[in-house]
């Protein structure tokens, strides 16, 4: 008895020996967290399909039910009693109708009067809407009565579709096209549509329904390929873990024919293997979605000075998500999603034959646990010349999932935070572009390395090595100028260069002390390659203005970072 507590007791010193001696920032490394998802970079700018290229303008109709009516050479008009407008106020029909009352005018003129209604309707957008006069009413009160006969879209008949629900297309154009139709919020149904990853490219053409005032939508639809894979080498991850990574994804964006995606990756590098899966559906016309993505990830620290110890890190992330849009136009989507992310983390090390918890800051026992409701807005802006985005991400940690618990100022799963991103992307002349990137976030009080706030390497701030600073509070910011060096029509590919200036500033909260140094700096310059959309690649050297103290040897330490990126199909 008194042995196995002298080898508790004996175990209990070598851990705490272990976890003292192992940096907190090998440490956060070996743990490779899954940090909330970033901004997705923008894409460059580029202009929206013409209206006239998606859908030719048709005729106003001339089917209206109007038979010539018996009245004097001239008469007088005290009043037009216009029916049937939903859309105009009887002040704004009465303005255009103005010249035609209180006056001696001809049965040319009536016309007129009902014609000035008509193009009321046509000059809104609404084309398929017009005015004409009954035949069975007497004009000797005075009182002429327009009837107004407003169109609406009678069908949609969609034709090229292969593995896509043409639901999907119709229902998207019918939510936004309650009748009366108005030709203009169709046309930017049609660019929505247009713009959708789903669709490679779409015609419209409006033709006249079997009603009077309907009309039918004939749309010509090309799909996107479903199935996408890329293959990718990279030297981002943690150069605890390796930092020369090797990526594979596979993905579908209309798996089942109802717009659901599905997206799967596996990367690894010497010392972790990561998987990422990832499945969207939609809810309805208006975008709502619904998704679910998995991460794992295991690692272990292959560093010489701790090889002898084997630390090894499993780290787990489940996430389930809802997005709505609330303002979806071709130039601009505000969004807010709703989320419940999960996250476990386990670190370990090995002491003779047996495996032992690596205790950390925040977790005594070497796992970690988060179970955190996020809170998302996201807002993009965009033209052919520029686009803009804002996200911000509220978290809050709870306790449900027997999420990390601690006393005092320790780090614990119970915290609230708030990460906040911006970009913004603008073309010039001479296919020169200009980014700028803002990160910040801050919390109330010390966080898990999970939620922490990362700086240096790629993302952040280049000339460092991945993850050089990990903090409870943060501020990153970059610009970058992008200019084209030369183009190879033959091969459609083009070299740009991109001059670039980083600088992250880390604090923490409570009593844990800011890493050394706690701000980075650097400049530098990258190097762009593309051909055509199956092969990009990019290098990368940054020089740090602030001394990052003790470096290794590796390409990424030494300021390089670099990807190639290779669209299979």
């Amino acid at each position: 008895m008194h042995v196995s507590v002298y080898l508790k007791c004996f175990l209990a010193s070598v851990v705490w020996l272990v976890s003292t001696v192992v940096s907190p920032v090998v440490i956060a490394q070996g743990v490779e967290p899954l940090p909330p998802e970033p901004v997705t970079p923008l894409p460059e700018p580029e202009p929206l399909p013409a209206p006239e290229d998606l859908l030719p303008q048709p005729s106003v109709p001339s089917d209206l039910p109007e038979q010539g009516i018996a009245v004097p050479g001239t008469f007088v008009v005290s009043a037009f009693r216009v029916v049937g407008s939903t859309v105009f106020s009887e002040s704004e029909l009465g303005a255009v109708t103005a010249d035609y009352v209180d006056r001696p005018i001809t049965f040319s003129e009536l016309f007129e009067a009902r014609a000035a209604i008509t193009q009321l309707y046509v000059d809104a957008g609404y084309i398929s809407s017009g005015a004409f006069i009954p035949s069975d009413q007497l004009i000797g009160d005075g009182v002429v009565t327009i009837q107004v006969v407003e169109g609406g879209l009678e069908d949609i008949q969609i034709t090229g579709l292969k593995h896509l629900d043409p639901g999907y297309i119709s229902s998207r154009i019918e939510v936004r096209n309650d009748a009366p139709l108005n030709v203009n919020r169709l046309v930017e149904s049609l660019q929505l549509l247009q713009i959708n990853p789903l669709i490679e490219n779409l015609s419209a053409e409006l033709a006249a329904g079997t009603q009077t005032g309907s009309s039918i939508l004939n749309l010509q639809v090309k799909e996107a390929p479903r199935w996408g894979g890329t293959i990718s080498l990279d030297n981002f991850r943690s150069t605890s873990v390796g930092s020369f990574q090797r990526r594979a994804t596979l993905s579908n964006i209309n798996l089942l024919g109802k717009g659901d995606s599905f997206v799967a990756s596996y990367g690894y590098t010497n010392g972790s293997d990561t998987w990422d899966l990832g499945y969207t559906i939609p809810l309805g016309p208006h975008n709502t979605s619904l998704a679910i993505d998995y991460s794992t990830t295991d690692s272990r620290i292959i560093q010489d000075a701790f090889e002898v110890l084997d630390i090894e890190s499993d780290s787990t992330n489940l996430a389930l998500s809802l997005r709505q849009p609330v303002i979806a136009t071709p130039t601009e989507e505000l969004a807010l999603e709703l989320a419940f992310d999960y996250r476990r983390s386990e670190s370990t090390f090995q002491f003779g034959d047996i495996r032992l918890p690596l205790q950390t800051s925040g977790s005594d026992d070497g796992v970690t646990r988060i179970s955190a409701i996020r809170f998302n807005q996201e807002w993009t802006q965009r033209s052919a010349r520029e686009v803009l985005a804002l996200r911000s991400q509220f978290s809050l940690g709870t306790d449900w999932f027997d999420a990390t618990r601690n006393s005092g100022d320790r780090p614990d799963g119970q915290f609230l935070s708030w990460q906040g991103q911006a970009q913004w992307v603008k073309a010039f002349d001479n296919d020169q572009l200009f980014l700028a990137r803002l990160t910040g976030q801050l919390s109330d009080g010390p966080l898990l390395s999970l939620e922490q706030f990362r700086l240096g390497g790629q993302g952040s701030v280049r000339g460092y090595r991945q993850d050089q600073a990990t903090t409870d509070n943060g501020v990153f910011a970059s610009v970058e100028m992008r200019f084209p060096l030369f183009e190879v029509p033959s091969i459609d590919s083009a070299m740009q260069i991109a001059p670039f200036i980083d600088y992250g500033v880390g604090w923490n909260n409570g009593e844990q002390v800011d890493p050394d140094p706690n701000n980075l700096l650097s400049m530098g310059t990258g190097l762009l390659w593309q051909t055509g959309d199956r092969i990009s690649a990019r290098l990368d050297f940054g020089m740090p203005l602030i001394d990052p103290g003790e470096e290794g040897n590796s390409f990424q330490e030494s300021g390089f970072l670099f990807s190639i990126t290779g669209r299979l199909f």
